[in-house]
């Protein structure tokens, strides 16, 4: 079953991984960083899958999950390189890439090919909203097992139990 899962993700992370590589490449971390951001919102709007490969476990597949935690830590330094350099604002983490990926997936979901790029609009929003000074406070992001229930249920269409409407 592992040799399954990781053919048929394998591609999927490793290009996730060497985005992470070249952004961290990059001497201007910001440029890394925002460049970081359109690549993976790329492949997201390329791949309407793959934000699903992002949230999924792959626990009996090694080297998936360790591409995943190399890709997920080179993240992590591009975040401390970009508020380093004082162009990230500060309250900016980890959890505010998976509610633009989320963000993202609705909107490539709802545009689909009548406005097929409609993402980058969204994407470079988001990336001036992340940019320092902050223009104001933010609420503070949803905690890691709420954020990660969203995801899931997001990838598989379950329904909110407060609503009972579909995702």
């Amino acid at each position: 079953m592992e040799e399954l899962v990781v053919a048929v993700f394998a591609d999927r992370m490793e290009a996730y991984a060497q985005a992470t590589a070249e952004a961290l490449a990059d001497p201007d971390p910001w440029n890394g960083f925002t460049g970081y951001i359109e690549e993976v919102c790329a492949m997201q709007a390329a791949d309407r899958g793959f934000a699903d490969i992002l949230t999924m476990s792959f626990p009996g597949a090694q080297a998936l999950e360790a591409l995943r935690a190399q890709a997920y830590q080179g993240f992590l330094e591009l975040i401390g390189r970009a508020k380093d350099s004082g162009q990230l604002r500060t309250d900016f983490t980890s959890r505010d890439l998976v509610l633009l990926l989320m963000a993202n997936a609705g909107v490539l979901s709802a545009t689909g090919d009548a406005a097929p790029d409609a993402w980058r609009r969204l994407v470079a929003w988001m990336i001036q909203s992340f940019q320092a000074p902050a223009r104001g406070p933010l609420p503070d992001p949803p905690e890691d097992a709420a954020l990660y229930e969203a995801m899931r249920r997001a990838s598989h269409g379950v329904s909110s139990p407060e609503t009972g409407k579909r995702r």
